[in-house]
């Protein structure tokens, strides 16, 4: 069995900060299965694999080219079926979708309390197009979009709900054990820590105890990559 390749955004000191590139580490590591990354800025994905897709996650399983990250784990799950399901039957699968589409409306409020510590942990080539691209997609120079942010937090530590009364009824969204669903979540909220020391998620929040089970899941892997924030 080949290596793995995976082409995961880069920032400065090697960060690798990307929510969904998060989702597919630990959905390949969750596999059990051997994979390299490449740290690849914003500027340089449209030349990855032939200019395959214009986003991150992609992967490279020998001849095999995927993109998306929940495409990426639907593959592993049907190209490596002997390793440990990511989604545990149809029923999972379905379930993760919607975690997904709930996870990725985090996003938002997400980006607007961190947007300017993202740019100023980039490499210097890819500032001024996250710069431009990111202020025409949120309407305000950078500066302005995360001031004042502390008035913002406790109504998204509130949009948090849904997750914390699941959790006072078992430890991870999958159950008893992590499955997609939970790396989905995780890589939501890995993705500020990797940035900012800004605590989103309170430290007696059940959430944030369930975040610490994840990134110690699979010895510690998500743990150990340098981080901003705790």
């Amino acid at each position: 069995m080949s290596t793995i390749l995976l082409h995961d955004l880069v920032g400065l000191s090697d960060l690798r900060f990307s929510p969904y590139c998060w989702r597919v580490k630990l959905a390949l590591a969750h596999k059990g299965l051997a994979f390299r990354t490449r740290g690849t800025p914003f500027t340089a994905i449209p030349a990855i694999a032939g200019g395959t897709g214009k986003t991150v996650p992609v992967i490279e399983d020998g001849d095999t080219i995927v993109s998306d990250s929940f495409a990426i784990a639907e593959y592993l799950e049907k190209t490596y079926p002997d390793r440990p399901s990511l989604f545990g039957g149809s029923g999972g699968h379905a379930m993760a979708r919607f975690v997904e589409s709930w996870a990725n409306v985090l996003h938002g409020p997400i980006g607007r309390m961190v947007v300017l510590e993202i740019h100023d942990r980039l490499l210097p080539e890819d500032r001024a197009y996250f710069r431009k691209s990111r202020e025409q997609r949120m309407g305000a120079p950078l500066e302005q979009i995360v001031a004042r942010r502390e008035d913002r937090l406790e109504a998204f530590r509130e949009s948090l709900l849904p997750l914390r009364l699941m959790l006072k009824k078992q430890p991870f969204i999958g159950g008893a054990a992590p499955n997609y669903a939970d790396y989905v979540v995780f890589g939501s909220l890995q993705w500020p820590r990797m940035v900012s020391a800004f605590e989103l998620v309170a430290r007696d929040d059940v959430a944030r105890a369930w975040f610490d089970r994840v990134l110690d899941a699979h010895d510690g892997f998500a743990r150990k990559a340098p981080a901003t924030g705790h």
